[in-house]
């Protein structure tokens, strides 16, 4: 339900803003910024007013900003959703980044592996997908690696244990 009414507004500020692009990295800010703890809370407080709220966002952005931007957090203000931010910032990125072809995915695996690799990785999956794709590595416990790239729904995973597992099986069904 959150994603609907973002992508509604995301679509609204979009139409509005000539620059989409500097908005959506104010927003990626704006949204770091809200996922503290004490910010987090004041926003979904039901003591502290929604003028307070709205006041303390555009606060933190300073004069110098757009005036879109300015009239679009007070609007979100008003209607009680500053909580939905973050999300809007996301599907912000996801039109942004389907608009240049450019997308970010994440390598996971227990052991880090070199530019080499990775940059090998990054050009399958731009054969794969006819798409410009920049990955970024992750440490975890995984015994294998798992490639994910979520705004194009691919994710591919290599366990060790699951290759056994389907060797196994196989083994079995010829016997």
């Amino acid at each position: 339900m959150e994603e609907l009414i973002a992508k509604r507004y995301a679509t609204a500020l979009s139409s509005a803003s000539k620059d989409i692009t500097s908005v959506a990295a104010v927003l990626n800010v704006l949204t770091e910024a809200i996922s503290a703890n004490e910010v987090k809370s004041v926003l979904t407080s039901p003591i502290v007013s929604s003028e307070k709220k709205t006041e303390m966002i555009l606060a933190a952005l300073g004069k110098k900003t757009d005036g879109v931007l300015t009239n679009f957090i007070k609007i979100l203000g008003e209607n009680k959703r500053l909580d939905l931010i973050p999300a809007i910032a996301k599907v912000l990125n996801a039109e942004l980044q389907k608009a240049s072809n450019k997308y970010e995915g994440i390598v996971k695996s227990a052991k880090a592996l070199d530019d080499k690799e990775l940059g090998k990785l990054e050009q399958t999956l731009a054969k794969y997908t006819g798409s410009e794709i920049s990955l970024k590595q992750e440490k975890s416990d995984l015994d294998g690696l798992r490639v994910s790239v979520d705004d194009l729904g691919i994710e591919v995973n290599f366990s060790k244990q699951r290759v056994k597992e389907q060797l196994i099986d196989f083994i079995k069904k010829s016997l």
